[in-house]
């Protein structure tokens, strides 16, 4: 297995950086996600990991080979793109099995690896298929098997899932995981969809603008986001100005006690919608009064907005709701210490 360490990355098109001075360590084995909205940089970091792309500056290594100016066809990795790019005259067996063409192997050689790795994405039963007779999903362990039968060092995925349907991407999420597992080759995954990468990443680089604002595990990133940018891209959060004192938060809705102490007076709470409880009794703690002004029931869950005495306007989530909040209806919202989690910037 192959780490992948990015020094000092950069990349510019004339007077526009789309990359930005990025450093980063991808240990071997690991999901590593690149996360972030268009025109944050993520593609065009993947692409310099590929080799596509030359950097402005900076280098990259493969374990301990510098491959920043290999050609793409000397550095050993496998690329799924997010259009499939399979051959549209050839089986599916002849797609997979092209790359150990072009290393000039022997042809049962080729028809062996090509059937080991369309049966790790279990396609084997279709190798004969051409890809006009394959479903979305089906094409794309396609593409999978074709990247993995050279036994790449490095797995590289360009939004892989994004031309596939809501319930296809579902299956797709937990079969790419359980592929990279199986395997344990090191992927690097682009993606701008949250809940991608939240599901299955072992840790994820959050980018904007060319920069990375933080790098941690889905559950680090989610619940101790770095910046008020991470806390809004990464699902949906309530921001409430504060002024801390230690582990105590002075709020518009109230004295608020967090897990976490500040080290900078002002600060911007963020508190998860699904964070909050609601009950008719007052808690001791962390408890204020608010007057639902929406809510929208979706079967397993209902999400309410609520104002309260001081004009906050607040998000919460109710999973598996027992009875309906009307509008117009008060409510005592509650939530834990260890949720609410104060941001200095």
């Amino acid at each position: 297995m192959t780490s992948i360490q990015i020094n000092n990355l950069t990349k510019s098109f004339g007077e526009t950086t789309a990359v930005n001075n990025v450093s980063l360590t991808i240990e071997s084995g690991e999901l590593f996600f690149l996360l972030g909205p268009s025109g944050c940089g993520k593609t065009t970091l993947l692409r310099m990991l590929a080799g596509f792309i030359e950097p402005t500056g900076g280098n990259i290594c493969f374990g301990e080979n510098d491959v920043t100016h290999l050609p793409p066809h000397k550095r050993n990795t496998g690329m799924v793109f997010q259009s499939y790019a399979l051959w549209p005259h050839m089986t599916v067996q002849q797609n997979v099995a092209y790359g150990l063409k072009l290393r000039k192997l022997a042809s049962n050689v080729q028809v062996k690896k090509a059937l080991e790795a369309l049966s790790v994405v279990q396609m084997e039963h279709l190798a004969h298929r051409k890809p006009n007779e394959l479903s979305g999903g089906q094409q794309q362990r396609v593409a999978l098997a074709r990247s993995i039968v050279v036994e790449p060092d490095v797995l590289l995925l360009d939004e892989p899932l994004s031309n596939l349907d809501a319930k296809l991407r579902l299956e797709m999420r937990t079969e790419i995981r359980r592929i990279c597992t199986t395997l344990g080759i090191t992927t690097v995954y682009v993606t701008h969809d949250q809940k991608e990468a939240l599901s299955i990443a072992d840790r994820m680089a959050v980018l904007k603008d060319g920069d990375v604002k933080q790098v941690g595990s889905p559950h680090a990133v989610y619940n101790q986001p770095a910046s008020t940018f991470v806390a809004s891209f990464i699902g949906e959060t309530n921001f409430i100005d504060a002024r801390a004192d230690g582990n105590f938060l002075k709020t518009p809705v109230g004295m608020l006690e967090s897990t976490y102490q500040s080290k900078v007076e002002q600060v911007t709470v963020s508190i998860r919608p699904e964070s909050f409880s609601l009950s008719q009794s007052p808690s001791e703690q962390n408890t204020f009064i608010g007057t639902c002004i929406q809510s929208i029931y979706l079967g397993e869950s209902a999400q309410h907005k609520f104002e309260t005495e001081s004009g906050e306007i607040i998000a919460v989530s109710e999973m598996n709701p027992k009875q309906r909040i009307e509008v117009g209806q008060t409510a005592n919202i509650s939530v834990a210490p260890e949720d609410v989690y104060p941001i200095s910037s």
